[in-house]
């Protein structure tokens, strides 16, 4: 199974929000958000696309505990297919600072892939990894 998807993160496209003409999104299957993006911008895609949202959180999403997007499917620290296609989200980034809920040290991020070794195997493994933060050896840079 193929699936065409929008993947976001960080800023708002504008191709999509300043300047969304109506049916721009309806190629997509899936939209993909890595986080770091408004509530009310994730909102205005699942409802424009007419197709699920899927989200992870970045490290500035601490907003998202008291509310979440509406309409949009948090996959963070789960297992989530869709048409055949299985993902699992881990959000957040490298702590690197004291404040901040969606920061990890490396051997709290370790823990999250651990305690979801049963789910992935139970999916049969993965075919996307979703996070906010490249995982180890893709995308590596200083900080």
């Amino acid at each position: 199974m193929s699936l065409k998807i929008l993947a976001v993160a960080d800023e708002p496209a504008p191709k999509y929000y300043d300047y969304y003409r109506p049916g721009i999104l309806k190629e997509f299957d899936l939209i993909v958000s890595c986080g770091d993006l408004s509530r009310r911008y994730l909102e205005f895609l699942v409802t424009m696309a007419r197709c699920p949202l899927i989200y992870v959180r970045g490290n500035h999403d601490d907003a998202f505990e008291e509310e979440l997007p509406e309409g949009c499917i948090c996959i963070e620290d789960k297992v989530f297919t869709y048409k055949g296609v299985t993902f699992l989200g881990l959000g957040g980034s490298y702590r690197y600072k004291r404040q901040g809920s969606n920061m990890y040290t490396e051997r709290a991020m370790a823990a999250r892939i651990r305690r979801r070794r049963r789910q992935i195997a139970k999916a049969g493994g993965l075919d996307v990894l979703v996070t906010h933060a490249p995982a180890l050896g893709h995308g590596d840079m200083d900080s």
